[in-house]
């Protein structure tokens, strides 16, 4: 990895990644193909693009117990204890509704009210992510949505990945289909024979996932934009090069697009890290994709203090932060912008990716500015009520006309003023 010096010349922030023309282009008419042809399209698009001759889309009962034959019961168990960690979080996020009276005798609220149905997306790809299904799927539940709908590219075999399959019944999915890709989009947004369509989508994808979310955004909610992985950690000399480099190799072995930086004080541990990356990836299975990360997002960054660092973590926003420093804890009001931070050396970023229970499912490209984690108020909607009495109308009616009068709007103030018109003033 690059190791340079932090400067106010180095440019820092990651743009987001919108697609070439033809991507674009591409996701564009299979969006126009499924609102269509419906499943014809999904499974023409499924042979096409996964090389799968679909029959029957939906998961049968007798795929998903085949799916508990293949899996041990040690990594069953590890998901059951995953997503007990993950729904006790996410129950301290519920929300209730709430009303309050005022002294004129009005009363003003707000009713929460759960999203009636959910798409998920959940990727297969080179790596099956079964912690996304948990970390999507359970906010959703606590939030009282009840019908939650998952969608999967299907393997070679035509069959999905038994891991993804038990997460998904350990979740408490009860409706699963094999598509994946901008086709699954498309059925959650617009709905085909087979898929009815749901409110809203969640879930990470590739880039013809991303682009198709973007592009049926108005027709349906989606959570976010996804972009590749991101880590940044921070990091004094009393952080240890092995552990620093292990964890900057986590995020890179993700995708050769995925981002891992290290901001450090110390000239010696940035050499040290160095060395230990490139001692590291060499062991790795997924030793390619991690060099190619590495080559074109990583780097290591030495900063001149320990304010500078922080300032450089808060323009990077990234998804992922460590605080491997002396007084971790000090640091933590200082940083503004993260999609979640991780304390001490004993909080590997993995820990938050699988079992401690806050999402992972986490802004990225910087997005951390103004974005947030998903969460159970991701899958509610709010409303909110009024119930004005005659007194407080009688109180506050002249002051309403007035406004609206200086907006032009002649009858929003005719509007409050016909409670009070006298009935031979009534037409």
């Amino acid at each position: 990895m690059k190791i340079q010096r932090l400067t106010k010349a180095v440019s820092l922030r990651r743009s987001v990644e919108q697609g070439t023309e033809e991507q674009r282009k591409t996701v564009q008419e299979i969006l126009a193909a499924v609102r269509s042809e419906k499943d014809i399209a999904i499974k023409r698009y499924t042979q096409k693009f996964d090389g799968v001759t679909i029959g029957n889309l939906a998961v049968s009962d007798e795929e998903m117990r085949h799916a508990y034959k293949q899996i041990d019961e040690e990594a069953i168990t590890v998901i059951r204890q995953a997503a007990q960690n993950i729904r006790k979080f996410h129950e301290q996020q519920k929300r209730v509704s709430w009303m309050t009276t005022e002294t004129d005798g009005s009363i003003l609220g707000q009713k929460i009210t759960p999203l009636d149905a959910v798409g998920v997306y959940v990727p297969g790809g080179t790596a099956p992510l079964a912690s996304s299904v948990l970390m999507n799927v359970i906010p959703a539940l606590v939030a009282g949505v009840k019908r939650i709908v998952m969608v999967t590219p299907p393997q070679k075999t035509g069959e999905v990945d038994p891991s993804i399959l038990v997460a998904a019944k350990e979740a408490g999915v009860e409706e699963l289909y094999k598509v994946g890709g901008a086709q699954a989009i498309g059925a959650l947004a617009y709905g085909t024979e087979t898929i009815q369509p749901v409110d809203k989508i969640v879930g990470p994808g590739n880039i013809y996932v991303a682009l198709a979310k973007r592009e049926v955004f108005g027709d349906v909610a989606i959570d976010m934009i996804a972009g590749p992985s991101e880590i940044v950690v921070l990091a004094d000399d009393t952080a240890y090069p092995d552990e620093v480099a292990a964890d900057l190799l986590s995020q890179a072995e993700h995708d050769p697009r995925a981002s891992s930086i290290l901001v450090t004080t110390s000239q010696s541990l940035a050499e040290k890290v160095a060395k230990e990356v490139e001692r590291q990836v060499a062991e790795l299975p997924r030793a390619d994709i991690a060099r190619a990360s590495l080559a074109a997002y990583g780097a290591i960054y030495v900063a001149d203090s320990l304010e500078e660092a922080v300032d450089a973590v808060n323009e990077l926003a990234p998804e992922h932060v460590e605080l491997l420093v002396e007084n971790a804890f000090g640091l933590i009001g200082s940083i503004r912008h993260a999609g979640a931070i991780f304390v001490g050396r004993f909080s590997s970023e993995s820990v938050g990716d699988y079992f401690a229970g806050p999402n992972h499912v986490l802004p990225t490209n910087g997005t951390a500015r103004f974005s947030s984690p998903l969460n159970v108020d991701d899958f509610i909607k709010k409303s909110s009520i009024i119930a004005y009495s005659e007194k407080a109308l009688t109180q506050n009616f002249e002051a309403i006309a007035t406004f609206a009068r200086q907006e032009q709007l002649e009858a929003h103030a005719r509007a409050v003023e016909s409670r009070f018109w006298k009935k031979e003033e009534r037409s």
